[in-house]
C-alpha cells in the first residue's frame, strides 16, 4: 500500500513532467503560430483589394507582389515610416498592434497606424486596416480605397464570436459587396464616412445613399460595431487621407 507521501511526490512529477511538456509544446509550436496569424492578416489586407485567388498556400508571395508599399503612419498624417523590401511581413507597418495603437489613441496617448498601398494591374489602393467591437467580442477588417482615397474598393471583415447567420454575416459577400463604389467624402469633400443603415440605404436621401449600405438584418449591434468602427478607424487616418487625395 503507498504511503501518502508516495503519493505527493508522484503526483508532484506528473504535474511537473505535463507542465514542461506543455512549455516545450507551446514554444515550438509558437513559430508556427505566428506564421498562420501572418499569412491570415495577408489573405485578409488582400482580400479588401480584391486580389483574386488569394488562399494561405498563396498568401505570402501574392503579398509581396501586389503590396509595394507599407507606411507607418502619425495622427497628422506624416509618414514616419516607409517600407518598400521584401519580405514584407518584416515591415514595421505589419507588425503593428493595431489593437494596442487604437487603445492609446483612446488614451490619448502617443499612436502610431499602419497603412498598406498595393498595385494591381497598374492601380494604386490604399488598404486601411480595421478593428472595433460587435455583439460578443471584437470585430476587425480593412478597408480598400482608390487612388482618390474617396472610392472603396473592396472591404474584408472579421469577427471573433458574432453569431452565425445574423453578426457573423459581415463576412458575407451579399453583405461585403455593398461597399464597392461607395464614398468617405461628400460633393463638398467633406467626410461622411460609411454608414451602416439599419432599414436599408433607401431610408437616406438620394444623394446621401453614395454614403451607406444596408445593415445585417437580426444584427443591430453588430452593424452598429461595424458603423462605428469604420467611422472611428477613418477619422484617424484623416489627417493622411487629406493630405494626399
Amino acid at each position: 500500500m503507498y504511503t501518502n507521501g508516495y503519493i505527493f511526490r508522484y503526483a508532484a512529477i506528473l504535474v511537473i513532467l505535463a507542465a514542461a511538456f506543455l512549455s516545450l509544446a507551446s514554444v515550438l509550436l509558437k513559430p508556427f503560430q505566428e506564421r498562420n496569424k501572418a499569412i491570415d492578416k495577408m489573405e485578409g489586407i488582400l482580400s479588401a483589394a480584391r486580389v483574386e485567388g488569394v488562399n494561405a498556400t498563396n498568401a505570402i508571395p501574392y503579398f509581396n507582389k501586389y503590396i509595394v508599399e507599407e507606411l507607418v503612419i502619425n495622427p497628422k498624417g506624416d509618414v514616419v515610416s516607409n517600407y518598400t523590401k521584401s519580405p514584407k511581413d518584416e515591415a514595421p507597418a505589419f507588425k503593428l498592434d493595431l489593437k494596442m495603437e487604437l487603445y492609446k489613441k483612446a488614451h490619448n496617448k502617443p499612436y502610431v497606424l499602419p497603412l498598406y498601398i498595393a498595385d494591381k494591374d497598374g492601380q494604386k489602393i490604399y488598404i486601411i486596416p480595421m478593428r472595433g467591437t460587435g455583439l460578443w467580442g471584437p470585430i476587425w477588417g480593412n478597408m480598400a480605397l482608390s487612388s482618390d482615397l474617396n472610392t472603396v474598393i473592396g472591404v474584408y471583415f472579421g469577427d471573433q464570436s458574432e453569431t452565425p447567420g445574423l453578426g457573423g454575416e459581415i463576412k458575407s459577400a451579399k453583405f461585403k459587396d455593398q461597399f464597392i463604389g461607395k464614398e468617405i467624402f461628400d460633393k463638398n469633400g467633406d467626410f461622411t464616412s460609411i454608414e451602416v443603415v439599419k432599414g436599408g440605404v433607401k431610408k437616406l436621401p438620394t444623394g446621401q445613399r453614395i454614403h451607406g449600405v444596408d445593415a445585417l438584418s437580426g444584427a443591430t449591434l453588430t452593424s452598429n460595431g461595424v458603423n462605428d468602427m469604420i467611422k472611428d478607424v477613418l477619422d484617424s487616418y484623416l489627417a493622411y487621407i487629406k493630405k494626399n487625395r
